[in-house]
């Protein structure tokens, strides 16, 4: 039963966002007389839907013990991979972020498959020790290797994947009873080391200031939160129709990514934002009943992991189209435009449904 709500609820929230993507994206084509098909956009979106179900479907029948066993070397060749995203000619620069590698004419993002390779790895170290007793060189020798890809991903820039694979490290070491003293001290310092370090870089304080007062720089960094502001507000309680928002016509520039919820608030009003919000909560209350009713630690850290991941990210990125929150870069888990994104996601719930089949027939 729950992994039928599971993928019934997954589909739902896909299902409404090809249907955003194609909105926003058609009218874009047509607003600036694009030479390209109206439908380019969602065929894409759906044959990277198409590839994750492919890999989702390789990474089940492997099973999660299998994944998290070859974590280390995983992780090693995505780390690889956002090195070659530094590399000008191979990484390619969208926006002042050097975030995609370019692949036969398709973009590849490293970091989505990093959220969820850094947690896997940090099962794969954590259960290797007995009874849970790490020393305090050995978990910073963990830490070490896991800093390698975080530290590239915040290179790039992409401060919100960073921070949200922070925020799994920091849940599994809570989880698996790591000692305070080796991980609050450290993530202290390194707070402030990297509060120090964000603020003196031009990219994090202009979206802060865009954050507090987007107004002051409205032709800038701050027209899309601006926008976003007037799209979802004008949605009112039962939204203007599908079809019929104004913003995705050149107001609110590339709308299908980060902003998609916006478009659709301005479409489907309130009620339809409260539904979406539902969709995420029951994703996220059969994840954790997975988590929850597995008999196998390693499977109640991956459930946990993936359960946050796609919640957590989700809850941002409504955050930050709501004005609540300032910009962090991320999408819509299933909903947003992105195919590694996408990709990475759906691979993740072959996951999750693995750990609930792997503990009923055990």
């Amino acid at each position: 039963m729950v992994k039928l709500i599971l993928l019934i609820t997954v589909t739902a929230i896909f299902a409404v966002g090809l249907i955003m993507i194609f909105s926003t994206t058609s009218a874009e084509v047509l607003d600036h007389d694009l030479d390209k098909s109206t439908h380019s956009s969602l065929v894409r979106q759906m044959l990277y839907a198409l590839a994750g179900s492919v890999i989702s479907a390789i990474v089940f029948k492997c099973g999660y013990k299998n994944i998290i066993k070859w974590s280390p070397v995983l992780l090693a060749f995505f780390t690889f991979l956002l090195v070659l995203t530094l590399i000008p000619g191979i990484g390619k620069t969208v926006n002042g972020s050097r975030r995609w590698i370019n692949l036969a004419g398709l973009s590849f993002q490293p970091s989505e498959f990093v959220k969820y390779l850094v947690p896997a790895f940090l099962i794969f170290r954590f259960l290797s020790f007995k009874d849970g007793m790490i020393k305090s060189q050995d978990f910073f020798k963990i830490l070490g290797v896991v800093a390698c890809p975080m530290l590239l991903i915040l290179i790039e820039p992409n401060n919100g994947t960073f921070a949200v694979i922070a925020m799994v490290v920091i849940l599994l070491c809570f989880l698996a009873r790591i000692s305070f003293k080796y991980w609050a001290v450290p993530l202290i310092c390194l707070s402030l080391a990297g509060g120090i370090f964000a603020y003196n870089l031009p990219y994090v304080t202009a979206r802060l200031k865009v954050y507090l007062h987007p107004e002051l720089d409205i032709r800038g960094k701050g027209h899309q939160p601006y926008q976003a502001k007037i799209a979802a507000g004008s949605g009112e309680l039962f939204g203007k129709g599908p079809g019929n928002s104004l913003q995705k016509l050149s107001y609110l520039p590339e709308a299908q990514n980060d902003y998609i919820a916006a478009i659709y608030a301005e479409e489907f009003g309130f009620l339809g934002i409260l539904v979406l919000i539902i969709l995420y909560m029951i994703v996220g209350l059969a994840g954790f009943y997975i988590a929850f009713q597995t008999h196998d630690p390693a499977g109640f850290y991956m459930a946990t992991s993936i359960t946050f991941l796609i919640c957590f990210q989700a809850f941002l990125n409504l955050g930050v189209v709501s004005g609540l929150l300032p910009s962090t870069g991320l999408n819509l888990p299933l909903f947003s435009q992105g195919g590694s994104s996408l990709m990475a996601n759906v691979v993740a719930i072959g996951l999750l449904l693995n750990v609930f089949l792997k503990d009923k027939k055990d």
